[in-house]
């Protein structure tokens, strides 16, 4: 499962691979039941994960008690809530494994002693975080553009793998749509 990872930061770094074996010392491998809380709101992030296998759900609570979805994660992706990881403050998301999931993890001594030490790691984390960053902006300005119909629509185009392994309300939440008017809509695609 490592050869996971292994593929992953060789396809960013091309043949700039020297530290590689120490850097992937530095994960420990960690098997997600399904419904596995990885993270509470309020604890504080001590780890980034890279998804090997499943997919991970990032995300918060509302004043009324609604789960509201910011990403979903699936293979070859990486996870964590990084305000909470960089600072130490609580964290403001919740992360749930929402399929068994194989996951390899570094803490935060670690992760901070790779970065300096390691060039190619920090190289990889700056990739990451760019990526992350664009991203959510374009999800974002994509979504606030749609209506909920488009927002399906997109979906189905952009992310369909999503449609077929995810639960109607998890999707519902990712969207920003209620899951009857979800449900709904989505039966006259």
């Amino acid at each position: 499962m490592i050869d996971t990872l292994r593929q992953h930061i060789i396809s960013r770094l091309g043949n700039d691979i020297e530290n590689l074996e120490t850097v992937l010392e530095t994960f420990r491998h960690i098997k997600a039941k399904r419904n596995e809380e990885l993270l509470r709101q309020g604890d504080v992030c001590s780890d980034v994960y890279f998804v090997a296998s499943g997919c991970l759900q990032v995300y918060t609570y509302d004043n009324e008690g609604n789960e509201t979805t910011r990403d979903i994660i699936m293979e070859d992706n990486w996870c964590s809530e990084l305000l909470s990881f960089g600072s130490g403050n609580p964290a403001t998301e919740n992360i749930r494994a929402v399929e068994h999931s194989d996951l390899f993890a570094i803490d935060r001594p670690h992760f901070q002693a790779m970065m300096q030490t390691v060039p190619q790691f920090d190289k990889v984390y700056k990739q990451i975080l760019e990526a992350s960053y664009a991203n959510s902006v374009y999800r974002i300005n994509t979504f606030v553009a749609l209506t909920s119909l488009e927002r399906i629509k997109w979906l189905m185009e952009y992310r369909p793998m999503l449609m077929s392994r995810l639960s109607g309300k998890l999707i519902a939440s990712y969207l920003g749509i209620n899951k009857d008017v979800f449900s709904r809509l989505k039966s006259k695609l």
